[in-house]
C-alpha cells in the first residue's frame, strides 16, 4: 500500500458533534477510487481535499490515479422535510383541538409525537432566519421583517457569515439541499436581477429553490422564482395555482434525486404560503367548509378549548383566557351583515388551511411512495407565528389597504367582494374575531411576542426508524432556535467552528432529541431561558417562570404610533407557568422581586443577542431608508424593456413629487401597451397606450382608481410622452413626532404629449406606506396582476419601442423654519424625560 494511502486511511479524526454524540472521519471503500465516499468531522467547511494519494511518473502508464472521495453523511443520517407554514394559530389545526381539518399534521403526529409547547418569534421573517441557523432572530440581523429593516445590527435583515444555515451546513456534509416555497430571509433591498445573491437561498447553502421572495404573495399570480429566475407559469393558466404547483414541483425534485442517486440523503425545506393573507383557494375547497362556522368566534373558541383537553394537548386544568370584550365584538352583537361577510371570510381561510395541508399530505405521501418515510425525519411546524390579526376586526379584501390604514366598511366588502373572496380578485384577510379565536387558548395575536397566542405553535414530529411512542404527546418547553441542533444531532453532524474561513457564532438553541425516546417523556425541558421581542412587545421566559409586557397597542391598528419610551412606557406582567399553562393569572403583584429579577434577565438577553435599541415603531420603519440600489438616488433611466424589479430596488413615488418621461417610437398603425408600471390589481400605477391614447393610471388600493388619458392616439413615429406629478409636501408633525399623518397627502398629475398638456387633475390622497409587495417595477410589459383589469390584461407588451425611460424623483425636504423647530421640540421632549 502507497504510504500515502495509508496516511489517509488513518484519518479518523473523532469529533463530538453538537449535542455530543462521537462522530469520525472516515472513508467508505478502496481509497482514491471513483466510488470511495468520505464522511467529515465538520470542523471547518467546506472541507479541505485530502492529501493525492496515488502515484505520479513522467509517465501515465507508471502513474497511479486518486480520486478525491466524495462528501456524504454519517452512516445512520436520515433525510429531512423540515415544513413551516405561515400564520397559523395554535387552536386552528385539527391536530392541536380545532375545527379545520388537517390530515397531513394528523398523520405525522399519530406516528410520532405532537409538541404542546414549542414557540416562534411572533414574527414571519425573525420565525425563519431562527429555524434556519439555530440562533436567536436578533443575532442573524432579523429583530423585524425585512420590509422594516433599520441600520442596526439586530435589526439589519442581514444574515451574517458568522452564522450559517442548516442548509449550509448539511449541504457541505454530503445531503442534497433544497426549499420550495417562501423565503423572507432575502433583504428586501438585495431582492433584484442585480443581486447580490449570497442571501438567497441558493447563497445560504439551498442547492434548489423555487417559491418566492417577501412575505407573502397572491397564489394566483405569484412572485416566483426557480433558482433566481423569475417565471410565470400562471399566464393563460386561470387554475393555476401555487399551493398546489409547489408540491408538484418539490415530489418532482424529490423525485428527481431518488432516481439519481438513490442513496443521496435529502433535506428539504418546505414552506407554502398558506395561511398568511391572501387567504388563496379554489373555489371546490370553499365550498366545503359552508355553514362550518355559523357559530360564530366565541361558541367556536370553546369547542376548540374543550377538544383540545380531550387531545391532551392541554392540561384538564388549563384555563381559557377571557374574551378581550374592550378590543372585539362578541358574535351575538353583530348585524346580520356582519355576520354574513365574516362567516364568508373565515370560510375561505378555513379551506385555504386545508388544502394547504392536503398538499402537504402529497408531499408526504411522496417520500413513502419512494419507500423512505421509514428514514426520514419529518418536522411539521403549524404557523411560524400565532394566526394573523392584520385584517382588522372587519376583515379586508385587500391586505394592502390594510397596511396603509385604509380599512373597508363591511357595506362595501359585501358589495364588491363577497362572491369573490379567496379569488385572484381579493388580498382578503379575516376579521380579527376568528383570529383570536385560532389561538385559542391563548391571548393575543402574530406580531405579539410577550403572549403565546402570538408564539405557540403547534408541531408535531416523526422519524418512524426511530420514534416509537406513536401519538405521544411532549410538553417540554422548546423555541424554533432548536430545530437545527436537533437536526445535527440525529444526523451525527457537528456545528462547524468555521465556515469559509470566517469562525462561527455558536448555536444558541437545544436538541429536542432527547424528547424522541418514551423513556424521556417527563424529562424537564432542556431550554431553560428563552427571550422574546418584537415592536417593543418582550417576554422572558425561566425555568417555569415567563415575564411579560403588556401591548399598549393592538397589533391591527399598523399605523399606531404607540409611545416611543419602549423601556419604560409597558406594564410588565408574570406568570408562574407550572401551575397557570395559559398566561391567564397575573402574579407580579405578590412577586414584585421576582418581577425585577426576570426584568432584570431580560436586559441581558437583550444585550447578548442585539435585541437594543428597542423600538416599537412599524409604520415609520416601513418608510425607511436602505442601502438599496436605489439609495441616494432621484434619477433613474431604462431602455427597452425590463420587468421583474422588486419594490426594494425600485424607483419609489411615495410621499414624492416626481417626473416620468418616456421617449417611445410608435408602429405604422398605432402603439399600445405598458410603459412602465409598479405595482398591481390591489395598489399601483400604470403608464401605457390604450388604443394609441396615452394614459396614466393611479390604483388606489383597488378602491378608486385616478386616471389621466389623452384624447387622441398618437400617430406613428417618435413621441415624448411625460406624467409630472406634484407633491403637497410632508408636515412637519410627521419627522418631529414619528407621526404618518404626513403621507399620503393630495397631489396635482399632469400628462403631456412632445411638451402638450393633454391631461390634467389633482389627486385628492395618495398612498402613503406601501404598494403591492408581490409585484414589481416593469418596464416595456406587466407582470403579475394589472393597474386596471378593464384597460388590460398581462403582459400587455408595448408594440412599439421604448428608447430611452427616465424617472425623477424630488422628496420635500424640511425648510429652515422645520428644522429649527423640530431641534426644538426635541430638546423639550428631552428636558421631560
Amino acid at each position: 500500500m502507497h504510504p500515502l494511502v495509508a496516511t489517509i486511511l488513518a484519518l479518523a479524526l473523532t469529533v463530538l458533534t453538537a449535542a455530543g454524540t462521537a462522530q469520525a472521519q472516515t472513508i467508505t471503500g478502496t481509497p482514491g477510487s471513483p466510488s470511495a465516499t468520505r464522511t467529515i468531522d465538520g470542523k471547518s467547511l467546506p472541507p479541505a481535499p485530502l492529501p493525492f494519494g496515488g502515484v505520479i511518473k513522467d509517465n501515465a502508464y507508471q502513474s497511479k490515479p486518486f480520486w478525491q472521495p466524495r462528501v456524504v453523511p454519517p452512516k445512520d443520517a436520515p433525510n429531512v422535510l423540515l415544513i413551516i407554514t405561515d400564520d397559523c394559530g395554535f387552536g386552528a389545526p385539527s391536530t392541536f383541538g380545532g375545527v379545520i381539518p388537517t390530515p397531513a399534521l394528523d398523520r405525522i403526529a399519530n406516528s410520532g409525537l405532537r409538541y404542546t409547547q414549542f414557540h416562534s418569534t411572533a414574527l414571519c421573517s425573525p420565525t425563519r432566519a431562527a429555524l434556519i441557523t439555530g440562533r436567536n432572530h436578533h443575532a442573524v440581523g432579523f429583530g423585524q421583517v425585512s420590509e422594516a429593516s433599520t441600520g442596526y445590527p439586530g435589526y439589519d435583515s442581514v444574515i451574517e457569515p458568522d452564522s450559517a444555515t442548516i442548509g449550509r451546513i448539511l449541504r457541505d456534509n454530503g445531503y442534497a439541499t433544497s426549499w420550495f416555497g417562501k423565503d423572507h430571509n432575502t433583504p428586501a433591498y438585495e431582492a433584484s436581477q442585480a443581486g447580490p445573491f449570497t442571501r438567497w437561498p441558493i447563497g445560504l447553502g439551498f442547492e434548489y429553490f423555487y417559491g418566492f421572495v417577501g412575505g407573502d404573495t397572491s397564489q394566483w399570480q405569484p412572485n416566483l422564482f426557480r433558482q433566481t429566475t423569475p417565471i410565470y407559469p400562471y399566464v393563460g393558466n386561470p387554475k393555476w395555482n401555487l399551493t398546489t404547483a409547489m408540491a408538484d414541483d418539490a415530489i418532482e425534485h424529490m423525485k428527481m434525486l431518488n432516481e439519481v442517486d438513490p442513496s443521496k440523503r435529502f433535506f428539504v425545506k418546505y414552506a407554502p404560503g398558506g395561511t398568511h393573507a391572501p387567504h388563496h383557494a379554489p373555489p371546490e375547497w370553499i365550498e366545503k367548509f359552508k355553514g362550518k362556522f355559523d357559530m360564530g368566534w366565541n361558541k367556536l373558541r370553546e369547542q376548540i378549548f374543550a377538544n383540545q383537553k380531550k387531545l391532551g394537548v392541554i392540561p384538564k386544568d388549563a384555563e381559557l383566557t377571557p374574551w378581550p370584550k374592550d378590543l372585539l365584538a362578541d358574535w351575538d352583537t353583530l348585524t346580520p351583515d356582519e355576520k354574513k361577510l365574516f362567516t364568508r371570510q373565515v370560510e375561505v381561510y378555513a379551506a385555504y388551511l386545508a388544502y394547504t395541508d392536503h398538499e402537504i399530505g402529497r408531499v408526504i405521501q411522496a417520500v413513502q411512495d419512494m419507500g423512505k418515510l421509514e428514514d426520514t425525519l419529518i418536522i411539521y411546524i403549524s404557523g411560524d407565528n400565532g394566526s394573523s390579526a392584520e385584517g382588522n376586526p372587519n376583515g379586508t379584501p385587500n391586505e394592502v389597504a390594510q397596511f396603509n390604514s385604509v380599512e373597508v366598511p363591511v357595506e362595501a366588502q359585501l358589495k364588491y367582494f363577497y362572491d369573490v373572496w379567496g379569488s385572484d380578485k381579493t388580498y382578503n384577510h379575516m376579521a380579527v374575531g376568528w383570529t383570536w379565536a385560532f389561538d385559542t387558548p391563548y391571548k393575543w395575536t402574530k406580531q405579539v411576542a410577550s403572549h403565546f397566542g402570538g408564539t405557540r405553535q403547534g408541531m408535531a414530529i416523526s422519524w418512524p426508524k426511530v420514534i416509537k411512542d406513536k401519538g405521544g404527546i411532549r410538553n417540554q418547553f422548546h423555541h424554533v432556535i432548536d430545530i437545527v441542533p436537533t437536526i445535527l444531532e440525529v444526523a451525527g453532524i457537528q456545528a462547524p467552528e468555521t465556515v469559509d474561513g470566517i469562525k462561527q457564532k455558536p448555536i444558541e438553541g437545544v436538541s429536542l432529541a432527547y424528547t424522541f425516546d418514551k423513556a424521556n417523556a417527563k424529562e424537564p425541558s432542556r431550554h431553560k431561558t428563552q427571550y422574546f421581542e418584537i415592536f417593543g412587545n418582550r417576554g422572558i421566559y425561566n425555568d417555569g417562570w415567563y415575564a411579560n409586557t403588556t401591548p399598549i397597542s393592538p397589533p391591527w391598528k399598523l399605523g399606531a404610533t404607540p409611545n416611543p419610551d419602549v423601556e419604560h412606557a409597558y406594564k410588565w406582567e408574570l406568570y408562574d407557568l407550572t401551575k397557570d399553562w395559559t398566561q391567564n393569572r397575573d402574579v407580579a403583584a405578590a412577586n414584585p422581586e421576582k418581577l425585577k429579577q426576570m426584568q432584570a434577565l431580560f436586559m441581558d438577553e437583550a444585550k447578548k443577542y442585539q435585541v437594543l435599541p428597542l423600538d416599537n415603531s412599524l409604520a415609520a420603519r416601513m418608510v425607511t431608508p436602505r442601502p438599496s440600489v436605489t439609495a441616494g438616488r432621484n434619477l433613474f433611466t431604462y431602455s427597452g424593456t425590463l420587468t421583474g424589479i422588486p419594490m426594494g430596488d425600485a424607483p419609489s413615488l411615495i410621499a414624492a413629487s416626481y417626473t416620468i418621461t418616456a421617449e417611445v417610437e410608435v408602429p405604422q398603425g398605432g402603439g399600445e401597451g405598458i410603459l412602465a408600471t409598479q405595482g398591481g390589481r390591489f395598489a399601483g400605477w400604470g403608464f401605457y397606450l390604450l388604443q394609441g391614447k396615452p394614459v396614466f393610471t393611479w390604483n388606489l388600493v383597488d378602491l378608486e382608481r385616478v386616471r389621466w388619458e389623452g384624447k387622441d392616439a398618437l400617430t406613428p413615429g417618435k413621441h415624448t410622452l411625460t406624467f409630472d406629478f406634484k407633491y403637497d409636501g410632508l408636515g412637519f408633525a410627521t419627522l418631529a413626532f414619528n407621526d404618518m399623518s404626513g403621507l399620503g397627502r393630495s397631489g396635482t398629475g399632469t400628462l403631456k404629449v412632445d411638451g402638450k398638456v393633454v391631461a390634467s387633475q389633482k389627486m385628492e390622497r395618495t398612498i402613503p406606506v406601501i404598494l403591492q409587495w408581490d409585484e414589481t417595477f416593469d418596464i416595456g410589459s406587466d407582470t403579475g396582476t394589472p393597474v386596471d383589469d378593464k384597460d388590460y390584461q398581462v403582459p400587455f407588451a408595448f408594440t412599439g419601442k421604448i428608447k430611452k425611460l427616465t424617472v425623477k424623483i424630488d422628496r420635500p425636504k424640511l425648510t429652515p423654519a422645520d428644522e429649527k423647530r423640530l431641534m426644538e421640540a426635541q430638546r423639550n421632549n428631552k428636558m421631560s424625560e
